[in-house]
């Protein structure tokens, strides 16, 4: 079979909220998200909507808010012929979501489709809604049985990184916060708190940076929305209503940080170092929990042509890998290893990278393990700055980097995230003129 080559038309974003006390919380998602694709779909008056055959959600907290992604495409103005389908790979979702429309395309089941992600963080993380602790403590250690059996059936880690893991890590409860998975790859990597906050530093500058000079203006869809109001605890006072403003700008960007301030603060509670090192993940080097909505356009080349569009970017690669769960963070270094083989590839022909910034831990040591340099990582800011709104994240690094392609006149380009429960999924792209 003979596959064919799939493109990224367009992609847009809202921008991203803070997650439980920011400007979405009062907006309905399925209302906002259509806003968001409509705007996109307008972008491009040649393409008819009957031309899309599948749209996909990214989605993982849908037990805070659960998101109808019948209703987003309806709103949208989307015909009911249209498909739909939800997908969970936690932080990877939408970035799975594209991967799988792509390969549809590329087989030539379907010439169009459209990747979402929609996230509420807020009123997940605020309800209560994880497992009891009593259901993770038997759940870990049923695992740490699996784990002592399956030991020595483990791939051999050596292909993907040059640094051992020890023990006191790998025997660590293989259900932890993604907090304590960034502390235990701060420690394999021996990284000090200094180079974290540096890291965090240059990355809300550069964000900040970015809106000023307009970067984000054709990525962001301006969102008209109800300020919510909260009542002295802090708690969302739904029958109560706010002033409409427009929303356009992330929320979490704080251009007045400094290395200084970010020293002063504490780590994180809850975190522990298995090997009695120092505590490193404080707020101010993690990314913020967030609301948000992303969306991306993919087509067959052939079709994009035939419409007289002008897509973005070629899909030329990508992968996905696992990594012990323990160590979360670094599972962008199989993805991406893949992907470059996908792609044909080496590390040192990529000219720009999309890293999600879940922490400045595991993007420290990933870049180091791949071999790019940091001048060419999230030229514009990343997710420190910007956000991470979990499901939504994917779809944005992709329409993010393949835009920054065309903004610096670079060819190809990388987009990749770390995954809660150890994984990792990277998306190579190339520019089109």
């Amino acid at each position: 079979m003979q596959l064919r080559n799939v493109v990224l038309v367009d992609g847009a974003r809202s921008a991203f909220a803070k997650g439980g006390r920011g400007k979405l919380v009062a907006t309905r998602l399925d209302e906002a998200g259509a806003t968001v694709l409509r705007a996109l779909l307008e972008r491009h008056p040649r393409l008819d909507a009957r031309t899309i055959d599948d749209v996909g959600l990214g989605n993982v907290m849908g037990q805070g808010e659960f998101v109808l992604l019948g209703a987003v495409a309806r709103l949208a103005g989307l015909p009911m012929e249209v498909c739909s389908f939800n997908s969970n790979r936690q932080c990877g979702s939408s970035m799975e979501t594209l991967h799988r429309i792509a390969m549809s395309i590329a087989v030539g089941a379907t010439d169009c489709g459209i990747a979402l992600g929609i996230e509420r963080m807020g009123r997940s993380l605020g309800g209560g809604g994880g497992a009891p602790a009593t259901r993770i403590t038997k759940l870990n250690a049923r695992l740490f049985q699996l784990n002592e059996t399956q030991r020595n059936m483990a791939h051999d880690h050596s292909e993907y990184f040059s640094v051992p893991f020890p023990d006191y890590i790998l025997d660590s409860p293989p259900l932890q916060s993604m907090t304590q998975t960034a502390q235990n790859v701060a420690e394999v990597y021996s990284l000090s708190r200094q180079e974290m906050d540096a890291y965090a530093v240059r990355s809300q500058h550069k964000t900040h940076a970015a809106y000023e000079a307009g970067i984000y203006k054709d990525e962001v869809v301006p969102l008209e929305v109800e300020l919510p109001v909260f009542d002295d605890q802090g708690n969302w006072l739904e029958e109560e209503h706010g002033e409409v403003v427009t929303f356009e700008r992330d929320e979490c960007i704080r251009a007045e940080t400094t290395a200084e301030g970010l020293a002063g603060l504490n780590p994180v509670r809850g975190i522990v170092s298995f090997g009695d090192k120092e505590l490193v993940i404080t707020a101010g080097n993690s990314c913020p929990t967030n609301d948000g909505i992303s969306a991306a356009l993919l087509m067959s080349e052939e079709r994009a042509l035939e419409l007289k569009l002008e897509p973005l970017a070629r899909i030329i690669g990508m992968g996905v890998g696992g990594v012990k769960p323990q160590l979360m963070g670094i599972g962008p270094i199989p993805a991406t290893k893949k992907a470059l083989q996908h792609a044909g590839m080496t590390s040192d022909e990529i000219d720009r990278v999309e890293f999600n910034e879940a922490f400045a831990a595991q993007v420290i040591p990933s870049l180091r393990e791949l071999g790019i340099p940091e001048e060419r990582v999230n030229v514009n800011g990343g997710s420190l700055a910007i956000g991470h709104p979990l499901g939504a994240t994917g779809a944005r690094l992709v329409t993010t980097v393949a835009k920054e392609l065309r903004r610096s006149n670079t060819r190809y380009g990388l987009a990749t995230q770390c995954i809660g429960a150890g994984m990792g999924i990277s998306t190579i792209v190339e520019r089109l003129d």
